[in-house]
Formats: structure tokens, sequence, C-alpha cells
């Protein structure tokens, strides 16, 4: 099993998501964030009691952004040069074999990445049961 080269704790600054003004008054009105724009929204204005803002503050550590818990960092691959391009950042990324690659080749692929100590996030994806 391939290790990340250093494990790093991931701090998120906020874990509950932002929600849409008004989204629980009206079905119409999703909840997925969008910014207040009304010449007198009380929500753009940021008056005391309404609703916090998704802004630039909240962001996450540069060191740990599009860190996945286990430590790595995610890099797609299509087919073999890419896997020997993660060949010396094997202990950084892990490969993600794309969604339209054939079952095929992504045996080919795990098997290559098993050889490079390359982890694989989708190792097992579209991989049937070896038939006797």
């Amino acid at each position: 099993m391939v290790r990340p080269a250093r494990k790093v704790n991931i701090v998120k600054k906020r874990t509950k998501p932002f929600v849409r003004v008004q989204s629980d008054r009206f079905k119409r009105v999703p909840t997925s964030w969008r910014r207040p724009v009304g010449i007198d929204s009380r929500t753009r204005r940021r008056f005391k009691g309404t609703r916090p803002h998704a802004k630039i503050g909240y962001g996450s550590n540069k060191s740990t952004r599009f860190l996945l818990p286990d430590g790595f960092r995610k890099f797609t691959i299509h087919n073999k040069k890419d896997l020997d391009s993660l060949l010396m950042l094997n202990r950084t990324y892990a490969a993600e074999i794309a969604h339209n690659v054939g079952a095929k080749k992504r045996i080919e692929l795990v098997e290559r990445a098993k050889q490079l100590s390359i982890k694989v996030i989708n190792a097992d994806a579209r991989v049937r049961a070896v038939e006797n």
C-alpha cells in the first residue's frame, strides 16, 4: 500500500454549506448559493443577524487545498503516458482513471500502476469477477 509523502491534518474553516437568501421561504428558490444583488437586500448589505456570505476568507489552507482525506492529491489519467508522468510523484498524487476509459484498458492501467507503486483511487471500477 502506497503512503503519502507527508500526512497533514486538513482543517476546514467552515463545513456547513452557504445557503441562498430566502431559500427557506419559497420552494421555487433552491438552497444552492447565489450572491444577493437586490438594491435593498439586507443580506447584501451585511446587516446584523443575516446569513453569512461566501467570501475569500473561508478559503482552505494552501498546503491542504485539494487534498483527499488520505493525504494524496487527485490526478486524472486516460492512458499509460499519463500514468508514467506520475512516476516521480507517486507519493504526492493518486491516479484516478477517467470515466470514459474502457474495462480492458482499465485493467492494464491498474497493473501498470501497481508496478510503479502508484495508488489508483477507482481501481475496482468496471472490473468484473474473473470467470473460471
